[in-house]
């Protein structure tokens, strides 16, 4: 993967992963996204606020990342995102590949909200959740108010592959995620690979932070943009893709 680094990045500060869990860990937050190209992103990272550090982890500004998303037969949770339900929910398998530490995640909605619940290791036992995993699972969807025993049925859907490079604003106490690199491969060896794109994410309590308003200068507004249902639906058009077209269309389809 890429290890090319953004503009200004190794003049930025560093902070540590315990401080910036601690000060934006933001498990509940509302996420605004953009998609940019890669001269793009290298505009707004020369622009950043005053104050913005870097998440440096032994040295390393940018980190690979492997996603695993899990979902049933029928792709139940791309098409509830693709119809905007609002009980919708994603189930993930996350490897940070510097480290090497998992989680399960799960990620459901709260009005506008996104909610995010994780357990430490992977939990996946032939390719099917075991029974920490599945109670986890079952525990954090009921919490969200969300009845569903499909969970025994979930299988991997798609593994996503980038890298990431996170800022932190302190004074909004907010992050800012630019994932690049982007990979996406279906179980069956179909893959789509966007090295000039990058997706860029603000993570924060509620109000825009201070990057927003540089991207809104810029020219930039929040797409609607789900690297998982948006990256299946590039590699299978029959599948619902009405809320993320312009973005299909713009940006991720080659």
């Amino acid at each position: 993967m890429s290890t090319a680094t953004l503009p200004r990045l190794e003049g930025l500060p560093a902070v540590g992963l315990e401080e910036l869990v601690a000060t934006s860990g933001l498990l509940t937050r509302v996420d605004r996204k953009y998609v940019l190209t890669a001269l793009e992103a290298g505009m707004l990272t020369a622009l950043a606020p005053a104050g913005t550090r870097v998440l440096e982890i032994d040295g390393h500004r940018t980190l690979g990342y492997t996603t695993r998303y899990l979902d049933t037969d029928g792709l139940l949770t791309q098409r509830l995102a693709a119809h905007g339900r609002r009980r919708r929910f994603k189930v993930r398998s996350r490897r940070y590949d510097l480290t090497g530490a998992a989680y399960l995640e799960v990620k459901t909605r709260e009005g506008e909200r996104t909610v995010k619940s994780r357990l430490e290791g992977v939990h996946l036992e032939h390719d099917r959740l075991d029974c920490a995993g599945a109670q986890f699972v079952i525990d954090a969807l009921a919490a969200a108010g969300i009845d569903d025993r499909t969970v025994v049925d979930l299988a991997p859907a798609l593994d996503i592959r980038y890298d990431r490079t996170t800022l932190h604003l302190a004074g909004d106490g907010a992050r800012v995620t630019v994932d690049r690199a982007l990979r996406w491969e279906r179980p069956d060896g179909q893959v789509l690979e966007r090295p000039d794109l990058v997706v860029v994410e603000t993570k924060g309590p509620g109000r825009p932070s201070s990057l927003d308003r540089v991207l809104w200068s810029l020219g930039h507004r929040p797409r609607r943009m789900s690297k998982y249902a948006t990256g299946l639906a590039a590699l299978d058009p029959a599948l619902p893709a009405n809320r993320w077209a312009r973005t299909l269309r713009d940006h991720v389809r080659p």
